[in-house]
């Protein structure tokens, strides 16, 4: 039997994982909870990415030997130290969330190409005002991170007959991907893109990586497309480049500071698309993440290899 931590998980992730797990002994901590004594003996635990509650979650586990974060990013727990000097396994919840947040960048794709923004903000006026307005078909789709959910939007973006490139470390070939750049030549991909999806961690490497010189290599009419982290985008140099109309728009649902602040120019953008970080909103999201540790748990008491295992060093 295997004393596993429900820990401050997302929605209902921790009642659905914890009534399924009827040969082991399971305990539910909010996230407000104390945790001294009670996560002794913890040897598994599955719950949130916030880099602060997790150490204290590790400080209290001395036997813990496997974290499973239920996000993807795991941004604030790789500099984590007890996972090096304890050998801590951690995984993510990669996978799960990728076709809701894929969908969603193409659904971003086609406001923007269809400037239906613009029309529902028109609607709240009683305005009848027509604007040009794209095609998507033969337009190029750049995607920043080929991971499970950049590779999804890459498939979706080839299925609606877009040219797809892609950036990565790898060059390997990929399924509707017509060209790989690597991140060193992110700059030249921009600079082809009409559309550019911001799918990849954040990471060192990756932090300001949409920097000024490559915002200034975009077309004016290209779009920033943010679905991962706010800091991977120069956010100051993103919105020089809007108001300056050098380049066409951005849609954002990551930023620099969540919630945005009030006072932030991007709110009254006529070229711009907020949502709150809410990409990855679908009613079957839950049902994944519940296979996906379920099936680590069977791999971790088999001494299998798992899933969506975190290289510390790579951040991801």
């Amino acid at each position: 039997m295997t004393k596993i931590a429900i820990f401050g998980a997302f929605g209902q992730i921790a009642s659905s994982i914890g009534a399924s797990l009827t040969d082991d002994e399971v305990v539910v901590l909010k996230d407000d909870s104390p945790l001294d004594g009670v996560a002794r003996d913890v040897e598994v635990a599955v719950g949130t990415n916030r880099g602060q509650r997790v150490q204290l979650l590790l400080d209290a586990a001395p036997r813990l030997r496997w974290y499973h974060s239920a996000g993807a990013g795991v941004e604030h727990l790789v500099t984590l130290p007890h996972f090096r000097e304890r050998g801590i396994m951690l995984t993510n919840n990669s996978g799960a969330m990728s076709l809701p947040i894929a969908e969603h960048v193409i659904a971003m794709v086609l406001e923007a190409a269809k400037r239906l923004h613009l029309y529902r903000d028109q609607q709240h006026s009683s305005l009848w005002k027509e604007h040009r307005q794209a095609e998507i078909r033969g337009q190029t789709l750049v995607v920043f991170g080929l991971g499970s959910i950049g590779g999804e939007t890459a498939r979706l973006g080839a299925a609606l007959g877009m040219r797809v490139i892609g950036v990565r470390r790898s060059v390997e070939p990929m399924p509707g991907v017509e060209r790989l750049f690597t991140p060193d030549h992110l700059a030249d991909a921009a600079a082809e893109a009409d559309y550019l999806a911001i799918c990849a961690p954040l990471t060192s490497a990756t932090k300001g990586a949409i920097s000024r010189e490559v915002l200034a290599r975009m077309k004016p009419t290209a779009w920033v497309i943010n679905i991962a982290r706010g800091p991977i985008i120069d956010e100051p140099a993103l919105i020089e480049a809007l108001r300056a109309g050098t380049i066409g728009g951005a849609a954002l649902d990551a930023l620099a500071t969540e919630p945005l602040p009030a006072d932030s120019p991007l709110w009254q953008m006529e070229n711009v698309i907020i949502t709150p970080h809410s990409s990855n909103s679908s009613p079957f999201v839950r049902d994944r993440s519940v296979a996906t540790f379920r099936e680590n748990l069977r791999r971790y008491k088999a001494g299998e290899p798992l899933l969506n295992r975190v290289d510390l060093d790579a951040g991801y």
